[in-house]
């Protein structure tokens, strides 16, 4: 019984892969094992890997996903390396949501890395995002750091009333907990785009550093 249910899960992500024009599916290996979904295979950047993965959580049924797509690229050296610092350089100053004066980048065998500090989650997330779609980027460090004040209790309440608001979240399902700084996520959805909203709405509330997400997903 449970082979029949990964071998029909399997097929649901492949034809979801198939469907969506942002990856090319031909090279990418996909197992199903009890709901985990285990990727493999070659892309030809990191916006099509993270792009896969994206696709991948939206299907139900899917519980996890283990992402072991490698990105093709060309053998580094220096010189690459320095161009892509530049170009992560233009796309921090052309992205209206990042403070580029605030970041630094690094670039070691194609692989970007992006310190500073910002006071907001999107404005980490938008500066990553801008750096992913650049063609030779292997993969993104994102060490920027999180600043800002507010009492844990003004957070939790923030964040609990945002999820009541949200329509694509049952609020009821999903408890808000702070402890040592640091927001915690529990409870359990009913699909991987429930859980990424309840993530997502936790992290834009103000003052957040640190999201800790224990929610699971059992269809």
């Amino acid at each position: 019984m449970q082979a029949e249910l990964d071998a029909k899960l399997q097929h649901e992500v492949l034809s979801e892969l198939e469907w969506d024009p942002c990856v090319d599916s031909t090279e990418i290996g996909v197992a199903a094992k009890e709901g985990v979904i285990t990727l493999t295979g070659m892309v030809n950047n990191l916006a099509e890997k993270k792009a896969a993965e994206f696709i991948v959580k939206r299907v139900f049924g899917v519980r996890a996903v283990a992402d072991d797509i490698q990105v093709r690229h060309a053998e580094q050296n220096r010189e690459l390396d320095s161009d892509l610092a530049q170009v992560s350089l233009k796309a921090l100053q052309w992205n209206a949501q990042v403070p580029d004066e605030a970041i630094q980048v690094t670039v070691r065998q194609g692989f970007v890395s992006l310190e500073g500090k910002v006071g907001w989650w999107y404005q980490k997330e938008a500066a990553e995002n801008s750096v992913s779609v650049i063609k030779g980027v292997k993969g993104v460090i994102n060490n920027i750091e999180l600043i800002g004040n507010c009492k844990p209790v003004d957070i939790q309440q923030k964040i609990e009333e945002a999820f009541r608001r949200n329509a694509v979240l049952d609020a009821r399902r999903v408890g808000v907990r702070i402890r040592d700084g640091k927001v915690i996520l529990h409870g359990n959805v009913r699909s991987w785009a429930e859980n990424a909203e309840a993530e997502r709405a936790a992290w834009a509330a103000p003052g957040v550093k640190v999201v800790e997400n224990r929610i699971t997903v059992t269809p």
